[in-house]
Parts: C-alpha cells; structure tokens; sequence
C-alpha cells in the first residue's frame, strides 16, 4: 500500500511538472530573395517550434509587420508583400526607362526587447523608400499575451488609462527636462493637452512610450520617446 501511495505521488508531481508553462523561444531569421531587383531586406524574431502558440505568435507578428506598410491593406502574407514591392518597382523602371532614379527600398527587423510569463514585447522598425525626399520611417510596438499569442491592446495591459495619462504626462515633462530644458510639452503638442502615443510596449527597464516622427513635433524632432520605470508604473498594470 505505502509504495502504490508513493507511486500515485510520483504520477502527481510529473503531471504538474509537464503541465508547468513553458516560454517561447525565437530566433532571428533573414529572409533574402536574389532575385528581387529592389533594395529588400528582412531580419525577423520568430517564435520556434511547431505547436499552436509558436504559429500564432509569428502569424501577429507578421501580421503586425504588413500593417505598418504602405498600400497593403488587404494582404496576410509577407512575402507576397515582398514580391508586390519588387514587381511595382519594376513597373516603374518599364514605364519610366529614361528615369535615373535611385532604387528603391524596403527594409524591415524586428527585435524581441522584452519577455516574461505574461507578456513577449517586440518593435518592428519599417522604413519604405520609392523615390522623394526622403523614405517612411516607422517603429510598432506589438505586445503579444504569452501564453496564446494574442495581441494584447493598451485596455489588456493598463488598468485605467485615464489615471495612466496623467502619470506619462508627468514622465513626459521630466523626460524634457533631461534633454533639453528649451523645449516643452506644447512645442510637441502644438498646444494641444497631452496625448498618449499609439505606441507603448514594455523593456526590462519600465514601460516604453514612443511617438513616430509626424506624431507629434516636427519631422525634425524625429523619434521621442520616454521610459515610466516598473516602479512608478506597476500600480498601473494588469499585467507585465
């Protein structure tokens, strides 16, 4: 009787180890094509292993990467993107052959800055070029639930974004001071009250908030962004 006790008690503690959640592991992948007459270069953290978690997080993830893109409104998939870029660029260069234009670009990474058992951080950096002044430049944050994949919005990871507001309002301010003590909050707002970016992920050191350029300022500005540590922020938190 005592060794089938012991044996049930084994069959226990294996189950629960088994059961334990296991985080996802990514590895950088690079895409290339040499056939593509384009400049296109595509370095991409993907999640590893062939379970329904691993597929659904590379699916928001590439999801996540289109969206940030140019005229692409109705595709899912990556590389037919790819493909579509390179193709209209060759249709420029029939239609326009008399054209010395330079070549155009696309380029895209993205980089995993934070992992936990609640939450997988990743920023996408997209910058597209097909002539002008100057190409588009864009950084997405996307916070990923990290035991389904799903893509958790601001409401899935902040308790009260209005109480939230006034507390990045005041890191705002403290940010300005650090760098530059001539600017302040309206020359970024254009006289308008303070306003939470579209972009807001986590890092090891706090909650990252990040405003594209255009955002907000001028294009001159560029990138502005502004860490709240964990310690002032996690009253805030659902989850992190």
């Amino acid at each position: 009787m005592k060794q089938l006790l012991t044996f049930f008690v084994f069959l226990i503690l294996l189950n629960s180890c088994n059961s334990e959640f296991k985080p996802v592991s990514f590895k950088t992948t690079v895409l290339e094509n040499d056939q593509y007459k384009a400049d296109v270069s595509v370095v991409l953290d993907k999640a590893l292993g062939s379970d329904e978690l691993s597929k659904t997080i590379n699916f928001k993830i590439e999801e996540a990467v289109i969206s940030t893109l140019s005229d692409v409104t109705k595709k899912t998939n990556l590389e037919s993107v790819l493909k579509d870029f390179n193709s209209e660029y060759l249709a420029f260069k029939k239609e326009f052959t008399d054209e010395e234009g330079p070549v155009w670009e696309l380029h895209i990474e993205t980089e995993k800055i934070y992992q936990s058992e609640e939450v997988v951080t990743l920023a996408i950096s997209t910058y597209e070029f097909k002539g002008g002044a100057h190409g588009n430049d864009k950084i997405k944050f996307i916070n990923l639930n990290a035991k389904t994949g799903e893509v958790l919005n601001n409401e899935d990871i902040i308790k009260d974004l209005n109480a939230f507001r006034d507390l990045a309002k005041t890191h705002f301010v403290k940010s300005l001071d650090n760098r530059n003590r001539r600017l302040k909050m309206e020359d970024f707002f254009f006289g308008k009250p303070f306003q939470l970016p579209e972009n807001i992920g986590f890092s090891d050191d706090g909650l990252v908030l990040l405003y594209n350029v255009y955002e907000i300022a001028s294009y001159d500005q560029g990138y502005t962004e502004f860490i709240i540590p964990f310690d002032d922020v996690e009253p805030h938190l659902k989850a992190h």
